[in-house]
């Protein structure tokens, strides 16, 4: 998933990735819900304690799939667990990425990328990665934090996506970040 960084949030300190205050500012459903659809494929891109891969497995629902990718075993096992003996168990496949890329082969609708991107060693290979596995139309959306980001190296960022042949389809707003939703 590019060389890791020492910005790679340890698994220790992801219970302040996935709590009440968190999904009250940033509601999983209402920036998901626009670009996800009943029996899609997705990518949740660093999914962390599947704060976002939950929410994404509700929406594709039983004809859907999630692939929750994460560089930490750590990070899987907490999304294991939150989905053991639930209906969406089925619907999430636990992909473990290599240090230096994804390694998921199946084509995808949809990928998030929330708040890693900047983890990330190589960001061109890992765009350019996530532009071989999505499909003609699909879309990928990338969301950086204002505190850890700036507005240049964001935009950096999204160059980076447009030169591998990504287009800009819209720049919602949310808060305390910066994003993008990106079309292939």
């Amino acid at each position: 998933m590019g060389k890791r960084s020492h910005h790679v949030c340890p698994v220790q300190i992801s219970v302040g990735l996935d709590n009440p205050i968190r999904r009250w500012l940033q509601n999983p459903g209402k920036i998901l819900e626009p670009y996800i659809e009943k029996g899609m494929t997705v990518l949740d891109a660093g999914c962390g304690p599947g704060f976002f891969s939950t929410e994404m497995a509700r929406i594709v629902g039983k004809s859907g799939r999630v692939i929750a990718a994460d560089l930490q075993d750590g990070m899987l096992l907490k999304v294991k667990s939150k989905v053991y003996g639930t209906e969406l168990e089925d619907r999430i496949v636990l992909h473990k990425c290599g240090e230096d890329r994804i390694g998921v082969s199946e084509f995808v609708d949809f990928v998030l990328v929330f708040y890693m991107l900047h983890e990330v060693a190589s960001q061109e290979d890992f765009l350019g990665e996530i532009g071989s596995i999505l499909k003609p139309g699909g879309q990928i959306l990338i969301v950086e934090p204002l505190f850890h980001v700036s507005k240049s190296a964001f935009e950096a960022m999204i160059a980076k996506a447009r030169s591998i042949g990504l287009k800009v389809v819209k720049k919602p707003k949310m808060g305390f970040s910066r994003a993008a939703v990106l079309k292939k």
